[in-house]
């Protein structure tokens, strides 16, 4: 694997596999540097962590003792139900989450059936509960669009501008419906985050959000800049073929 240092973080570039088990290298020393009982790990949405899901129950690459201990989430969902193919959580719990026998009352979904608002209220009195102030989540996984769009920030969110220094909340997005995200304050309170961006199609965005101009606004993957220091991207050469000098 190739480790370079951006203004975004720390960037490895390498074969899926390994990208793969760097993912859960990361998780797994953040969960035995953490001191407390309990241990906060948000998933996310999109093909490339449902990959991920699948490969991780197959190989077992978690210990038992994470996933019998930690508490699971995802850092943002759509209101859809659990059962839904749509539904980011749904997904992590059929492909990895009920396979491997993850405790029931580990697994943390947004409550989707209630109104987006509402939704997002019961959801951070839960994270409330089980990290202490100043934390949204030990871990985080993120994903990034092919519009340069991370979480639930897609070009021109009004979370970018300002979330009111809430960890979670609802947003209602033109063309996408309401999402339930971890909002840019969220993400800095994260103990450490891990963006996975694989394949060619995610190389224009990758390109924009590390090397380009864009604005916030248009390219809302760059909101990472802000928590820099405890964020890693995993991306394979596909999705760095446009990058300036990777290969070095």
């Amino acid at each position: 694997m190739t480790e370079k240092q951006t203004d975004y973080g720390r960037l490895i570039i390498g074969a899926k596999p390994e990208l793969f088990s760097e993912a859960v290298r990361l998780a797994t020393a953040a969960f035995h540097q953490n001191a407390r009982a309990n241990f906060t790990w948000a998933f996310t949405g999109g093909s490339t962590p449902q990959a991920w899901y699948t490969w991780a129950q197959e190989t077992g690459a978690i210990a038992p003792e994470i996933l019998n201990r930690a508490h699971f989430t995802v850092s943002d969902e759509r209101c859809v139900p659990l059962s839904s193919e749509d539904s980011n959580f749904g997904c992590a719990e059929r492909k990895l989450l009920a396979p491997a026998g993850v405790p029931v009352e580990h697994r943390h979904p947004w409550v989707v059936a209630y109104e987006p608002p509402a939704a997002a209220e019961a959801y951070r009195r839960t994270m409330q509960l089980l990290n202490p102030p100043g934390r949204a989540y030990d871990v985080c996984f993120l994903g990034m669009g092919d519009d340069a769009h991370t979480a639930s920030f897609f070009p021109g969110s009004p979370l970018l501008a300002a979330d009111g220094g809430l960890y979670f909340d609802a947003i209602e997005t033109p063309q996408k419906g309401w999402r339930l995200t971890i909002t840019p304050a969220g993400l800095q309170a994260c103990g450490q985050i891990v963006v996975m961006a694989l394949g060619a199609g995610k190389a224009p965005a990758l390109k924009r959000v590390l090397e380009g101009d864009d604005a916030l606004l248009d390219a809302p993957a760059k909101i990472l800049k802000t928590c820099a220091a405890h964020t890693v991207w995993l991306v394979d050469e596909a999705a760095a073929a446009e990058l300036t000098g990777w290969r070095t």
